[in-house]
């Protein structure tokens, strides 16, 4: 199953990939919602390599979730991939210049089944997909007006 989103910027091209690799600040976001996050490497840099073992609540269950940074070709885009009991999950993220100050952020987000009880949820994933593609998309859009946001203080 996979979902597709592009949002533009109005930020140049470097700018957006430092803030996508900012993963110090992923972190601290995903602990103040109540995500329990260890990074694994030991060089706490940004990465081909860097990796997190998560746990979080979702569906009244506690799920863990190991996450890697599988491509990093600064600054047109990174890959991660993400294996939670027995989903694995490819998140892809692209970035294109459309001008100097302006930048395309394409995302796609694969999810294969590994495992019956996998297949069970993306089955259930398959017959929301109409909400659950707004829902990504609307994350997405929050996500780079954040961006935009964060931009415009820092300069």
């Amino acid at each position: 199953m996979e979902f597709k989103s592009k949002q533009d910027l109005e930020i140049p091209l470097n700018d957006v990939f430092d803030m996508l690799s900012d993963f110090d600040r992923h972190e601290r976001l995903a602990m103040r919602r109540g995500v329990d996050i260890a990074r694994k490497d030991s060089p706490r840099q940004a990465g081909l390599g860097t990796a997190w073992d998560i746990s979080f609540l979702f569906r009244g269950k506690q799920r863990h979730l190991d996450l890697e940074v599988t491509n990093f070709d600064a600054p047109q885009g990174l890959g991660l991939q993400a294996i939670m009991q027995g989903l694995e999950s490819a998140i892809s993220v692209e970035l294109v210049a459309l001008s100097r100050t302006k930048t395309r952020m394409n995302v796609v987000a694969e999810m294969k089944p590994k495992t019956l009880s996998a297949r069970l949820l993306v089955q259930s994933f398959k017959l929301a997909r109409g909400n659950i593609n707004k829902r990504f998309n609307k994350r997405l859009a929050a996500q780079a007006r954040d961006m935009e946001v964060r931009y415009t203080q820092m300069a």
